[in-house]
């Protein structure tokens, strides 16, 4: 990991380019928070296919036809570790929905020459797609009732057949604004030398990060030792971003704790969507390693059954004691 200075100014106004898209984008088309939850993809896949988005994140529907029928995307990227797409905590009653929908769109995005591209996809029906996970959740023996669908099992078990993306000829209703996008991305990648930051968190750690003097990891999580971010000490770090005072901690096995405690800090950000923009840092030391634990020991004995996933929330009074130093933006 080399370090470099990245120019906090130009980042920042960057950053202000992206937040006057965004505000187009929630008054012309009731879509928020674009750079969040991957909804930059679902974005992508709509305008390729003459879909109109609908407003919302988690739990909706992601968009639907001239005709008012609805779909939900599923993607993965060609440089994503998981070649598959995720179906996450669900239950009988998130599978019922599927009824309720004209079709899931599993598609895949190629990024590999930093181009988001969408190419291809597998379209199941919302009835076939329920109808197969009932049947799959019986032999799911994770607690956190997570499965995995492959482009091998949509094709020999569901007799689905890979569709391919054509290029448009006619610019979709959201193109116009993604090449702006784009631009304003790929300047950014040029200056902070992070890659791939439309991807999960990026951006948002970048942010963050410009307030620090810390540099983003592109790689994060592959490799022993690989966290969101270091500084030019080589000193790592582990991000939380929230547009709250509580911060998620998600799949936390006793491995992924031991591998937190060889941060030098966590570092605790409130994000401002709309300006895209970072409120507030906070340093949090390692010793809020102990206040996770507690947290989540409490959440098994009142569970009194396996959790389904290993996660909790910190908030601002759990952090308090172990703040070793603030940051207002």
């Amino acid at each position: 990991m080399k370090f470099h200075n990245t120019n906090k100014t130009k980042i920042l106004d960057l950053a202000k380019e992206l937040s006057i898209i965004q505000k187009y984008f929630l008054t012309q088309y009731g879509i928020d928070d674009i750079f969040s939850n991957s909804k930059i993809f679902e974005i992508i896949i709509a305008d390729s296919l003459g879909h109109q988005l609908i407003p919302g994140h988690s739990g909706s529907r992601d968009a639907k036809d001239k005709f008012g029928d609805e779909f939900e995307y599923k993607h993965y990227k060609e440089t994503s570790s998981n070649h598959s797409w995720t179906f996450n905590d669900f239950s009988n009653t998130t599978i019922d929905k599927l009824n309720g929908i004209k079709s899931i769109l599993f598609t895949h995005i190629s990024d590999v020459t930093g181009i988001y591209e969408f190419d291809w996809y597998y379209e199941v029906e919302g009835s076939d797609m329920a109808n197969y996970l009932n049947q799959a959740i019986l032999s799911i023996k994770n607690t956190r009732k997570m499965i995995n669908i492959s482009p091998r099992q949509l094709e020999t078990r569901l007799g689905i057949s890979k569709s391919y993306v054509k290029k448009q000829t006619v610019n979709g209703i959201y193109t116009k604004d993604l090449n702006k996008i784009y631009t304003v991305i790929k300047n950014m990648e040029i200056e902070s030398k992070v890659e791939n930051i439309l991807t999960s968190n990026k951006i948002w750690e970048l942010l963050t990060s410009i307030h620090l003097n810390h540099n983003v990891n592109s790689e994060q999580g592959g490799r022993e030792g690989a966290h969101d971010a270091f500084d030019e000490f080589g000193n790592q770090y582990e991000y939380k971003i929230s547009k709250a005072t509580n911060w998620n901690f998600q799949d936390i096995s006793e491995n992924v704790l031991k591998k937190y405690e060889h941060v030098k800090y966590f570092v605790l950000a409130i994000k401002d969507v709309d300006t895209v923009s970072i409120k507030k840092i906070y340093l949090v030391n390692t010793n809020l390693l102990d206040r996770i634990r507690e947290k989540l020991d409490e959440k098994k004995s009142k569970k009194g059954e396996p959790l389904r996933r290993l996660q909790i929330s910190v908030t601002l009074k759990d952090i308090q004691k172990f703040i070793e130093n603030e940051v207002v933006v």
